[in-house]
């Protein structure tokens, strides 16, 4: 009898232990809807916990300039190496002065807006060029018989505002022998490029890679001048990709990660474009399809264009484009003095291939 209570009460102890386990075991690994556990989701809380998170921001709104940062999201090149970013739209003091204040740690901006903010003490930096070459144009309507800059003359253009493209405009008419007063210059602001163009105006700015693109889109035919075509100096970075010193100096490694997933997501852009145009339209569905799609297939020749030219990698900035724009910039009195250009801008973030 003796052994027999001794071995049940063994057995007892053995069940106790057994049911202390599975009951443990069972509060670890609570199985969830979808067949997670709270041991996976605790898990990925704690991966969450290791992100690092970065704030980027838009110049414009989403358009094809940015769909390697949208593949690069969509395609978790980001998650990957350990980041969480978030995409905002720019703010009304302008995305240079967001990023130098850090209440943005990356964002979209251009060779003058850059320059501008270098000249006024700004701490921004250029840590890579999406497109080698400046895609905009003077633009007309066909119907107009403006085709080169001589053209000009006698004629009303239609501007944004902004003092670096007067400057620029008047520098074009004094190299090909006009006067200052030969045309006519009204600001639009950010009117509608196909609501004013032959109405109001009869020549404006825009970038052929969007506007240029949507005007065959509709069937209107335009006559272009590219602005690299007149003069070299004018053959500047935009958009450009930037962050401030601070984040340099404190985390060279996590901006290097970021550009590592950034310019994966460039690069498949520009091999795939029309699979990358969708992915830009999942994030922005209001945009037309045959326009993004249009776009992007036009950005990746440019892309292709480069590297048969010799660009070593993607983003890749030239000092020489740096310094006579800024030099440019200084004798057309935008700036007081030339800035610093290996202060404004740095290759050594990029992922060099």
């Amino acid at each position: 009898m003796k052994r027999k209570i001794e071995k049940t009460a063994g057995l007892n102890m053995l069940l106790v232990v057994l049911g202390l386990f599975l009951l443990l075991s069972g509060c670890g690994e609570k199985n969830l809807p979808g067949g997670a556990s709270t041991a996976d989701d605790a898990r990925a809380s704690r991966s969450k916990e290791k992100e690092t998170k970065l704030t980027v921001m838009l110049d414009w709104y989403p358009n094809t300039n940015h769909t390697g940062l949208y593949v690069a999201l969509k395609r978790g090149y980001f998650a990957a190496e350990g980041l969480s970013v978030d995409i905002v739209q720019p703010g009304e003091s302008g995305v240079p002065q967001a990023v130098a204040a850090g209440r943005a740690d990356i964002g979209f901006s251009f060779q003058e807006e850059v320059t501008f903010a270098r000249a006024s003490g700004l701490p921004v930096v250029s840590i890579a060029a999406p497109l080698y070459h400046n895609t905009s144009a003077f633009a007309a309507l066909a119907s107009s018989g403006i085709k080169t800059v001589e053209d000009f003359a006698g004629k009303t253009y239609g501007s944004w505002g902004s003092p670096t493209e007067e400057a620029v405009l008047k520098a074009l008419l004094k190299q090909y022998g006009l006067p200052d007063n030969s045309v006519q210059i009204i600001t639009l602001g950010q009117s509608d490029f196909f609501a004013t163009i032959g109405r109001d105006v009869d020549f404006e700015w825009i970038f052929y890679g969007w506007d240029g693109i949507e005007a065959e889109r509709r069937g209107i035919e335009l006559n272009t001048i590219f602005l690299k075509d007149l003069n070299p100096v004018f053959d500047y970075y935009t958009p450009l990709v930037i962050t401030n010193e601070k984040l340099i100096e404190a985390s060279p490694e996590v901006l290097k990660k970021f550009m590592r997933a950034l310019a994966r997501g460039y690069e498949e852009g520009y091999a795939s474009p029309e699979t990358s145009a969708k992915v830009l339209l999942e994030y922005a569905p209001e945009l037309n399809e045959t326009l993004v799609v249009r776009s992007q297939a036009y950005l990746a020749d440019e892309d292709r264009a480069a590297r048969e030219e010799g660009r070593p990698y993607w983003g890749y900035q030239k000092e020489s484009v740096w310094s006579g724009f800024s030099n440019w910039m200084h004798e057309a009195g935008l700036i007081d003095q030339p800035i610093d250009v290996k202060k404004a801008f740095t290759n050594d973030i990029l992922p060099q291939k």
